[in-house]
C-alpha cells in the first residue's frame, strides 16, 4: 500500500516545483527535510489542502502540515561528559555550522556534560557558516588543535573533524573526536571515541502509519510537532550503530573516576555515561541536561535550581552557557 518517491539535492529556489511534481505524480504525503523549505511548504498546504505535509525542523504548521525533529542534545549532553574526563589541556574544540538555536542548543548541552565531570575546562567554539564544508572545517579543527584543545566535537555535515584527529593520533598526538548525524567510527578509529546518530525512519513510520490508520488528516496537524529524542528511539549515542562507545577506549573510560553530582557517589566515567544514557531514556526522563542551576557566559541566571528549561526556550535558544569561549555572531 505504500509506494515512494524522493528529490535530492533540492535547492530552497526549487522545492516549489518539485513539490508541484510529486502531487502531480499522485503522491498523498509529501516530507520536506529541511528547515530552509518552511514558507514554501506552507504554501504547497494551503495550494493543496487535500494532501498531508510534514516540515523537518520548523516551527509553522497548517491544518494539513505538521512539523517533526529528531533532537541529539541529549547525546551531546553525553558526548560532553566523556570530553571533560578525557581533556588533558581543559580545553575542548567545537567546530560549528551556523549560529542557530539548533547547534547553540547542542553547543550547550556538550559544555554542559563537559563542566559537569571537569568545572574547570572550556569548551572553544569556531564557526563555518556553511553546513557543509570540509576545507573550512578542516581549517577549524587544526586552529583548535594548534590553540590546545585535544578533544573536538562538531557539528556539520562532513567526517572532517574525525578524519583530522585521526591523522594527529596517528602522527602521535591523541585527539579525541565525537562524530556527528552519521556513522564515522571508520574515519577514526583511533581517534572517535563516541557521537550521536539518528533514526529518523522512527519518526516517519509513526507518521505513516497514523495516516494510513486516520488518526492524521488534512484537518488536524495543526498541533502535531514530532520532538523526538532518546526515550522515542529517534536518536543514538554512538560513533556506529550498536556501538555506543568506540571498543579502543572502553577500558580508559572505566578507570576514569568521577563524582556523580546528585548523590556524591565516585563512578567511572564509563559507568556515569550509562546511568544519565538510562536516566534520560525512561518514559519520563528523571534527567535532563539543561536543569538548573545554569547560567550564560555574562554570568546571568539562565535556569534556577531545579528548573528545567522546557521546549520553547530550547528551540530558540541564543546565549551560551558560562564555560563555553566564544561569541555568537549577530544577523548582518
Amino acid at each position: 500500500w505504500l509506494e515512494t518517491a524522493y528529490a535530492e539535492s533540492v535547492s530552497e529556489a526549487d522545492v516549489d516545483r518539485i513539490i508541484d511534481r510529486f502531487i502531480q505524480e499522485g503522491y498523498d504525503i509529501v516530507f520536506t527535510t529541511s528547515f530552509g523549505y518552511m514558507d514554501a511548504t506552507i504554501k504547497a498546504g494551503s495550494k493543496y489542502s487535500d494532501k498531508i505535509f510534514f516540515h523537518c525542523s520548523g516551527y509553522k504548521r497548517a491544518g494539513n502540515v505538521g512539523t517533526y525533529f529528531a533532537e541529539f542534545y541529549q547525546v551531546y549532553y553525553l558526548n560532553g561528559l566523556i570530553a571533560g574526563a578525557l581533556t588533558k589541556t581543559g580545553k575542548v574544540g567545537y567546530v560549528a555550522a551556523h549560529p542557530i538555536p539548533e547547534v547553540i542548543r547542542h553547543i550547550n548541552a556538550f559544555a554542559i556534560g563537559v563542566k559537569e565531570v571537569n568545572p574547570e575546562a572550556k569548551v572553544y567554539v569556531r564557526w563555518l557558516f556553511s553546513w557543509y564544508d570540509p576545507a573550512k572545517a578542516r581549517e577549524a579543527a587544526e586552529a583548535l588543535i594548534a590553540e590546545g584543545c585535544d578533544v573536538l566535537a562538531f557539528t556539520e555535515d562532513s567526517p572532517t573533524v574525525v578524519q583530522v584527529g585521526q591523522e594527529y593520533t596517528e602522527k602521535g598526538r591523541q585527539i579525541y573526536t565525537f562524530a556527528h548525524y552519521s556513522p564515522m567510527l571508520k574515519f577514526g578509529p583511533d581517534s572517535c571515541v563516541s557521537g550521536q546518530l539518528v533514526h529518523w525512519e522512527k519518526i516517519y513510520e509513526d507518521i505513516i502509519a497514523k495516516v494510513y490508520l486516520g488518526v492524521y488528516n488534512t484537518t488536524n496537524l495543526q498541533s502535531v510537532d514530532y520532538w523526538w529524542m532518546l526515550r522515542e528511539g529517534a536518536v543514538e549515542l554512538g560513533c556506529d550503530f550498536g556501538v555506543p562507545i568506540n571498543p579502543k577506549f572502553i577500558p580508559l573510560l572505566k578507570e576514569i573516576k568521577v563524582t556523580e553530582k546528585i548523590t556524591g557517589e565516585e563512578m567511572s566515567i564509563y559507568d556515569l555515561v550509562m546511568l544519565r544514557l538510562k536516566q534520560m531514556s525512561e518514559e519520563v526522563p528523571t534527567f535532563d541536561p539543561f536543569t538548573g542551576p545554569l547560567y550564560d557566559q555574562e554570568g546571568n541566571l539562565r535556569a534556577r535550581p531545579g528548573e528545567r528549561l522546557g521546549h520553547d526556550e530550547l528551540w530558540t535558544m541564543m546565549w551560551f552557557v558560562d564555560n563555553v569561549v566564544g561569541e555568537i555572531p549577530k544577523p548582518k
